[in-house]
């Protein structure tokens, strides 16, 4: 089977480049004795890929209750299930620990830690740290901090904290700074509660590009980053993986054609594409996806899906684009702005290696 087979839209993975992706974060994480990579699968969804980023059933991070029994099923059973729990939460989790698995909560909040600890099922949490981003967590010198640890009391599990924030920088320096800062903000807050009596085994931070771009780790356990193994046109002006290492396409098929326009029209739409626009603010705007040949090179004029609706991508581009090579049918393919959001449309990969041939088909799991 080849690419030109398959239904469009589709979600297409290069299995090439995603292990260049591992390798590179591998590497990165690799600069600090000690510090060890906990995989966000939020952003693959798959077994076949967390074969790679995780082996040996090493420990992830998942985003939900879903992805927590779909690894469990599989065998990845050191999980942290890195989204704010909620009580009603707390019996599904349980299970799932009752049945070897140990998944890991966290929680920003007094009454979720005082349900936590009064639950009768074997449930660990850790303690979100807002190190800058501004959503979820509580600040290194909040006054609530040692309370929310001392409800916990022995199910305190550690201190987590995400570094969003790292989207605003655009360069290796910016995103070293917003590392260093939140490095800083999450080993103050766990030497304040060892410093209380209590233990803090995991200190766990991450993004994709801090982790990249860190300069300093000591007093960290382990780092999670997720995105960076499918890559996506924002993550590499963000200097996360080579602008060329996009492991994730979506193919489409061209269904109307305006010359008088210079446009196309694509059945990949916001439904196949997500209505993401991540790189607006970024140095280049690419649109709902940048779009390219068959084989995944660069078209003349750098068309772009500019317009997004629910079925159809409208292509335009700077230069003349090529009509008489692309007639009703024919096969293109999108590039993503945020690889999290349009995987998400998709239950599958259709897995190449640098070629047309699609040499396997891995399952993904959506879905809460």
């Amino acid at each position: 089977m080849i690419l030109d087979d398959l239904p469009t839209p589709c979600l297409v993975l290069d299995l090439g480049v995603l292990k260049r992706n591992l390798a590179m974060m591998e590497a990165a994480v690799a600069r600090f004795p000690g510090l060890r990579l906990r995989p966000h699968l939020k952003t693959a969804k798959s077994r076949e890929v967390a074969r790679l980023a995780a082996p040996d059933f090493g420990p992830i991070t998942v985003s939900t209750l879903a992805e927590a029994r779909y690894f469990a099923e599989g065998g990845w059973r050191d999980q942290i299930y890195a989204v704010g729990i909620t009580p009603q939460k707390l019996d599904a989790v349980a299970a799932l620990n009752a049945a070897g698995t140990a998944v890991k909560v966290i929680t920003d909040d007094l009454e979720a830690a005082r349900a936590i600890a009064a639950h009768p099922g074997a449930i660990q949490a850790l303690v979100e740290v807002d190190v800058g981003e501004a959503r979820g967590g509580v600040a290194p010198d909040s006054g609530v901090l040692p309370e929310i640890a001392a409800a916990l009391g022995p199910r305190l599990a550690g201190l987590l904290s995400h570094s969003g924030h790292s989207y605003n920088g655009r360069s290796p320096a910016d995103m070293a700074a917003i590392a260093e800062a939140e490095r800083q903000g999450i080993v103050t807050a766990a030497e304040r509660l060892r410093a209380a009596g209590h233990a803090v085994p995991i200190v766990s931070l991450g993004s994709s590009p801090t982790a990249m771009h860190a300069e300093r780790m000591d007093g960290v356990t382990e780092v999670r980053a997720g995105v960076y193994m499918l890559g996506d046109l924002f993550q590499a002006q963000l200097h996360t993986h080579p602008a060329e290492d996009i492991a994730v396409t979506v193919l489409a098929s061209v269904i109307g054609r305006r010359p008088a326009r210079n446009t196309l029209l694509l059945d990949a739409g916001a439904l196949a594409l997500s209505k993401d626009r991540s790189t607006q603010a970024a140095p280049r705007d690419w649109g709902f996806g940048r779009v390219v040949d068959l084989d995944g090179r660069p078209l003349r004029g750098e068309p772009m899906v500019a317009r997004a609706y629910q079925e159809h991508g409208e292509v335009h581009s700077d230069a003349p684009l090529p009509f008489a090579h692309l007639p009703i049918g024919a096969r293109l393919r999108v590039v993503p702005n945020h690889a999290c959001l349009t995987a998400a449309a998709h239950d599958r990969y259709h897995v190449v290696d640098g070629t047309r041939e699609v040499i396997a088909v891995w399952d993904r799991m959506n879905g809460w």
